[in-house]
């Protein structure tokens, strides 16, 4: 989950976190408002083509990470396993299914209005995502594999989600950093959410809450220097990664998650090109929503732990969430190690509620009340009740409570919403203020040019370029 690809040699490649943090500078729910030491610009200006090397970074990070996977399931005879090496193997199939449900969401071709859905040699495209590479692929047979379809896809993901399922169905986890039954379940429910469908996922959402007993976060723990958005031991979180000290991207002092993305640090990139929220998601948010303190919403508001100039140099709208462990600010040896979430129950009460409002909006909508009520703002009230606006709003607070965590990306590309960035009071900086009309081009991501030129199946089958289909607005 954790690694420098010292191939490429940019410091914005430290592993799975920055994944994470590459879906959501596709959207415009956060920004960093300059481009200077910004390695992540790439994506957010829109030049992340065939050639580019952000295409190549995503792509060798899901290689590497399923490779892993794959020796590991093919190392043991399911038939001859001992109960303990059942456990490795339900945790290996989880892994994978994660990784190959991220992949599928990020590759496959959507329809949008800005390409057309053929590949350059005139091939239909359309719902195509990735090659499936499993434990029993051959270097032969890799060279050779074409992109999977989506029912394809669903179904080998399903599979490895029924294993996993099985084989951890008495797992007792002794750490976060490995997923458990709850966490399948809420991995069933995202595949189930891509496919749209919702009874489905509503279901699974369910289970993953009961199965996991997890609750969603107070304002304490959300606030919490040194066991907050740090640890893995916050209520909420389901499962996490958190590098090692030994880890190379701790070592480097700069490549890791706390670097680009703790404004509290003082040794890393987020000092020089800070994390910010947008203001339009911002202006939006309920009065008294606690979620709000995570961020440096006004001139005059402080933090009891950040005083002059730590707090004054601090742009409005940037990010208090992510801190580096243990509160350190200054030691990037220990701030370093900071833990981040892979799935938190939040996200499956949303799920629950949206799949709810697609079949019943009535019902959705009275789940939302009830969580953000509950859990939020006493006084919070949901002011729309046709299905298309109850379900908006159900992901405009999903997109506030998993600000920064990566999962946004794939409900706007899912549900066709646009992206908006130029409007009057905007922060994005000028080369990436696009406004698009429903899902944008950018988000069916591009397979890199090395893939095509090594395997004969994919040339050809590639999505089109969209960097230059948008021009930014002054």
């Amino acid at each position: 989950m954790h690694y420098y690809d010292e191939r490429l040699g940019m410091h914005c490649a430290f592993g799975y976190g920055a994944i994470m943090h590459v879906r959501d500078i596709l959207t415009a729910d956060m920004y960093r408002p300059s481009t200077g030491y910004n390695w992540f610009r790439g994506w957010a200006i829109n030049r992340v083509g065939p050639n580019s090397a952000g295409a190549q970074m995503v792509w060798n990070f899901y290689e590497q990470a399923i490779a892993a996977t794959n020796n590991l399931i093919g190392a043991i005879d399911e038939s001859k396993a001992s109960d303990r090496q059942k456990e490795y193997l339900g945790v290996a199939y989880a892994f994978r299914a994660m990784h190959y449900l991220d992949m599928a969401r990020m590759y496959e071709y959507l329809p949008n209005l800005d390409t057309k859905p053929y590949s350059h040699t005139g091939r239909d495209i359309t719902h195509l995502t990735v090659p499936i590479i499993t434990e029993k692929t051959t270097p032969s047979q890799v060279a050779q594999l074409t992109r999977a379809t989506r029912e394809e896809m669903r179904d080998f993901i399903q599979a490895d989600l029924d294993k996993a399922a099985t084989y951890l169905a008495h797992y007792q986890r002794t750490s976060k950093l490995l997923p458990d039954l709850a966490c399948v379940y809420g991995l069933q429910a995202r595949l189930s959410m891509w496919v749209e469908d919702y009874p489905k996922a509503a279901q699974l959402a369910r289970k993953a809450i009961g199965q996991s007993g997890a609750t969603p976060l107070t304002e304490a723990e959300m606030l919490d220097v040194e066991n907050g958005f740090n640890s893995l031991e916050p209520s909420s979180w389901m499962w996490g990664a958190q590098p090692r000290e030994d880890d190379r991207v701790v070592t480097t002092g700069l490549c890791n998650w706390t670097s680009w993305m703790s404004n509290e640090q003082t040794f890393g990139y987020a000092s020089f090109v800070p994390l910010c929220i947008t203001p339009s998601l911002v202006s939006n948010m309920i009065a008294d929503d606690p979620r709000e303190k995570l961020f440096k919403t006004g001139p005059g508001e402080t933090v009891p732990h950040l005083s002059g100039i730590d707090w004054d140099q601090l742009p409005l709208y940037a990010s208090l969430k992510f801190r580096p462990y243990k509160g350190c600010t200054d030691n990037s040896a220990i701030a370093s190690q900071s833990a981040y979430p892979l799935m938190r129950v939040e996200e499956m009460y949303f799920i629950e509620a949206e799949a709810a409002a697609h079949q019943n909006p009535a019902q959705g909508k009275e789940l939302l009340e009830k969580f953000m009520k509950q859990y939020r703002d006493p006084n919070y009230v949901c002011r729309v009740s046709d299905k298309d606006a109850v379900v908006e709003e159900i992901v405009f607070q999903k997109r506030v409570e998993l600000w920064g965590e990566g999962q946004s990306f794939f409900d706007i590309k899912r549900l066709n919403y646009s992206v908006t960035r130029a409007y009057q009071g905007t922060n994005f900086f000028e080369q990436c203020r696009f406004n698009t009309n429903g899902r944008p081009a950018w988000m069916n991501i591009v397979i890199v040019q090395t893939e095509e030129n090594n395997n004969a199946g994919v040339n050809g089958w590639n999505n089109p370029d969209p960097s230059d289909q948008y021009t930014p607005i002054q």
